[in-house]
């Protein structure tokens, strides 16, 4: 489907989980500077790593606590850190808390992948699945792990692959992981599906009055190369699609049984058909 184009500079808010000193957050910035004149950032205050898309802040007196902040080699960007979580940074945003409403939000670069289902409990796709919720275009960024991160590799990814994302309709999410090395090193940019598991899995080792205990391990490489993971383990980078959460079609011969249930006592229900919006109800 074709969409209109901006015919001016977007309006970009960027964001992360690693929180406002991180260098990540920077080089992302640079990007969006890059691109357009009306940048805005505006970070957690602290890291917030796993937040997922949870809206949480501290208030002071009722209001939101907000710090002005400066980002080496941005004079000319107003930077902002936030005691809140970046789902929360990005709803607000996206309603005009930081400027004028954004028309792209950037969240990343994240020290670490972002690969999997597991992608559910990151707080830089859960900024990107939040502007995206609103009706903001959102590019989630993350670099694998493994030495020194290579902030460069993952900013000049991030900068191709923008150009894509502004030629899509408003509230398209694109994940893009890049692996960790020199931008020679990495062997190209693929679409990707979702792994089964993301980059490290987290198992109960010990449990007891009082406590448990967790160890967090990474996963095998995933040799599958439709997915994030599998792509990621041979130096290529995957950029993957989104899609916000939504309903999903009934398992067969449930929906009957929903429209059955009756509270004790309760009058029968009436013969109107359930209407559920975005899923399909199975007629038997």
């Amino acid at each position: 489907m074709a969409h209109q184009r901006l015919t001016r500079p977007p309006r970009i808010l960027v964001t992360n989980d690693d929180g406002i000193d991180s260098e990540g957050l920077r080089q992302l910035a640079l990007v969006a500077r890059r691109l357009s004149p009306q940048v805005t950032v505006a970070a957690p205050a602290e890291e917030a790593s796993g937040s997922s898309a949870a809206l949480t802040a501290v208030e002071e007196h009722g209001r939101i606590v907000v710090t002005e902040r400066r980002l080496a080699g941005l004079s000319d960007v107003s930077a902002q850190g936030v005691e809140a979580l970046p789902g929360f940074i990005a709803m607000v945003g996206c309603q005009g808390a930081f400027g004028s409403r954004p028309d792209l939000v950037l969240s990343g670069i994240n020290n670490g992948a972002n690969t999997g289902h597991a992608i559910t409990h990151s707080g830089t796709v859960g900024a990107a699945v939040t502007a995206g919720v609103n009706g903001c275009r959102a590019l989630a960024v993350s670099l694998d792990t493994g030495g020194p991160p290579r902030w460069g590799t993952a900013a000049r990814l991030a900068a191709l692959v923008l150009p894509l994302l502004l030629e899509t309709g408003p509230g398209t999410v694109f994940n893009l992981n890049v692996p960790n090395l020199w931008p020679d090193g990495v062997r190209g940019v693929r679409r990707a599906g979702l792994a089964a598991f993301g980059a490290v899995q987290t198992t109960l080792t010990q449990r007891g009055r009082g406590y448990i205990q967790l160890a967090v391990s990474e996963t095998v490489a995933d040799p599958d190369l439709r997915t994030d993971a599998g792509l990621l383990a041979h130096d290529y980078a995957a950029l993957t699609v989104l899609r916000p959460v939504s309903a999903a079609p009934w398992p067969d011969g449930l929906a009957p049984r929903v429209t059955a249930l009756v509270m004790p006592g309760a009058p029968a229900p009436d013969s109107v058909p359930e209407q559920v919006p975005g899923a399909a109800v199975p007629s038997g």
